[in-house]
């Protein structure tokens, strides 16, 4: 039957009309510079005449990759990963890639279900922020994986992120370099690793100052901001409240700051783990552990393009530069 508007052309048709094979108009089709002009001409003509695309997403397969990359997150409503994945789709969109945004909300079964479908489509990698679970089950895919924020368990892979302890212990001491020792921790789960390293560092720092770490002042269970606000005004109503609170995610800082204001507890010293939209409009204005979203997106999309060009590379981990930003609520004196 002639191909016609109700029924979609096929490349075996292009084929019959050229007056070739299916191989030499598929070799066209993907642009080989060994097909004669005078036959890419006449099958180019052919593919005109009839209307004919190509399906993109077959094409991909046949290839091994397909131009989209994964990016899987904690949460995109987070502003930390939002602001990085407006990163790596800029870089991306650079080099002709699109970027498939999806959040895992840290659940392993979720992660596996979505990077597991989207390795099947053949993706060109992926960037992800890595859950808690096993990932050697990645060890069998020839995708690229970079990780962000944190290693993956059981996969070597490169992995962007920052030294936590590190930061977590130099916000820390700007609080105690202020005058304070009844320091309060306001957290994630420590089965996060990323959380986990703050709060050692977190202790590990009081405890080189001479302070034993009073459980009472430490709340690692905040997963949302309002966890963080329920911890906040149970810490300003203890017999002894922190003169000082050490918030180790911009989500625990969304729920801090608002409820010291709503409390009138805005001499209680503060410093954030991440910087968030006004941070430096408050009065006092937030002090912050500054770590670049969009300068880990953008490393990491980098390390990505550059592993796709070489799947040789060995795996590094890079780690990207934090810094205090000195704004008032961590330099209040006790």
């Amino acid at each position: 039957m002639t191909p016609n508007q109700t029924q979609q052309s096929t490349l075996r048709d292009v084929a019959e009309r050229s007056g070739v094979s299916i191989r030499t108009a598929s070799r066209v089709l993907n642009n080989d510079t060994k097909v004669a002009a005078k036959t890419r001409s006449i099958v180019q003509l052919a593919m005109s005449e009839l209307g004919y695309t190509p399906d993109l997403a077959a094409r991909s397969l046949r290839a091994g990759t397909d131009s989209t990359i994964g990016l899987l997150v904690e949460s995109i409503a987070d502003p930390f990963f939002s602001e990085l994945a407006e990163a790596v789709e800029s870089v991306m969109s650079a080099h002709g890639q699109s970027v498939f945004v999806s959040s895992t909300h840290r659940e392993p079964s979720t992660e596996r279900r979505i990077l597991g479908t989207l390795l099947q489509r053949r993706i060109s990698g992926a960037i992800i922020t890595p859950t808690e679970g096993d990932h050697d089950w990645l060890t069998t895919s020839n995708a690229p994986i970079v990780c962000i924020d944190r290693p993956s368990r059981g996969a070597a892979t490169d992995v962007v992120r920052i030294n936590d302890a590190e930061a977590a212990s130099a916000a820390v001491a700007h609080l105690l370099a202020a005058g304070h020792h009844r320091i309060a921790y306001v957290g994630d789960l420590p089965t996060n690793t990323t959380s986990l390293d703050r709060q050692l560092a977190y202790e590990a720092t009081l405890r080189r100052s001479g302070i034993v770490p009073d459980p009472e002042l430490v709340h690692s269970t905040c997963q949302t901001s309002d966890d963080a606000a329920t911890a906040t005004r149970r810490l300003m109503a203890l017999t002894h409240p922190p003169t000082a609170i050490f918030s180790s995610a911009t989500r625990s800082s969304l729920g801090v700051v608002p409820e010291l204001h709503r409390l009138g507890r805005t001499d209680v010293a503060l410093v954030g783990f991440g910087d968030f939209a006004m941070a430096d409009t408050l009065s006092p204005a937030i002090t912050v552990v500054e770590h670049s979203a969009a300068t880990i997106g953008t490393i990491a999309a980098d390390r990505l393009l550059a592993r796709i060009a070489d799947p040789t590379l060995d795996p590094t981990t890079i780690y990207v530069p934090t810094r205090i930003v000195a704004r008032g609520s961590g330099e209040l004196r006790p």
